[in-house]
């Protein structure tokens, strides 16, 4: 999975003490080269409770952790969406698998969020739909217990094992939506993302094989075993990578469709069961 807009290749240590004043806060983020140092700083203050509290944020800010968890949230298709530490941050650009989602099945009452990390997909899906049978899955220990507390409004069930394997068997047949939002970063790629993805989100949720597209192989190999006729599986993937993996859909056995988002730089390939 590609990272978020970077904010800084790095980032110095902050040591000078820190005035609660929202110019001092905007200096020492601008200092430490993030770039949207303003709107930063407004959401840092607004979250923190007291002066020690904001200290330790805009520390922790300024040394290259991502905002989303200083915060301890992200925005999701207007969501608060909890975010951990060890657990993938949402992108913005995967708004549009959501999107692409409810535009191809619109009526969907069974959705399944597979490799969920927090669970934003699953949530965004369900508080669109409304009353769904909602499941999701992650291999990550930290992600099944982030996930479980956002979908938990939503009266949805999180599993813990490797893609399907972690699923009920009654699925099977069953799912109007599969959204697998799996890693596509191809394994040599890895070092060379942003410091804020490598050192702060687990491995597993970006590496995607040597070219990036071991998972969505797995998950669209199993796919039309789960989906429902006229279900879809929806995988984001990179432009490069986007011709293989409509391939790889029509191979398994699914309609495919490339739907291309160039505000958010999305690449969602989505497959229909017949």
């Amino acid at each position: 999975m590609p990272p978020r807009s970077p904010a800084s290749p790095s980032f110095p240590s902050s040591s000078s003490p820190l005035s609660s004043s929202p110019d001092s806060v905007v200096a020492a983020l601008r200092a430490a080269g993030c770039v949207f140092a303003e709107d930063e700083a407004r959401l840092i203050l607004a979250a923190a409770r007291t002066p020690d509290e904001l200290a330790a944020m805009v520390d922790g800010r300024v040394g290259g952790r991502p905002l989303e968890l200083v915060l301890g949230w992200a925005e999701f298709r207007g969501l608060r969406i909890t975010v951990e530490p060890g657990v993938f941050v949402p992108r913005r650009r995967t708004e549009f698998l959501v999107e692409q989602a409810l535009a191809q099945v619109p009526d969907a009452s069974v959705v399944v969020d597979l490799c969920c990390g927090s669970g934003a997909v699953g949530a965004a899906l369900a508080a669109t739909l409304g009353h769904v049978e909602l499941h999701a899955a992650d291999i990550e220990p930290a992600a099944v217990h982030c996930a479980r507390g956002n979908v938990a409004e939503f009266g949805g069930h999180v599993h813990a094992g490797d893609l399907f394997d972690a699923l009920p068997r009654e699925l099977r047949g069953r799912v109007d939506i599969l959204a697998a939002n799996v890693p596509y970063v191809p394994t040599g790629e890895v070092d060379f993302l942003p410091a804020e993805a490598r050192e702060h989100e687990p491995l597993v949720a970006l590496d995607g094989g040597a070219d990036g597209l071991d998972v969505l192989r797995r998950v669209t190999a199993e796919a039309t075993r789960w989906l429902a006729p006229g279900g879809c599986l929806l995988v984001e993937t990179s432009e490069r990578q986007a011709p293989t993996a409509v391939e790889v859909f029509r191979n398994c056995g699914l309609r495919p469709r490339l739907a291309v988002s160039e505000e958010l730089y999305a690449n969602v390939v989505v497959g229909t069961r017949p």
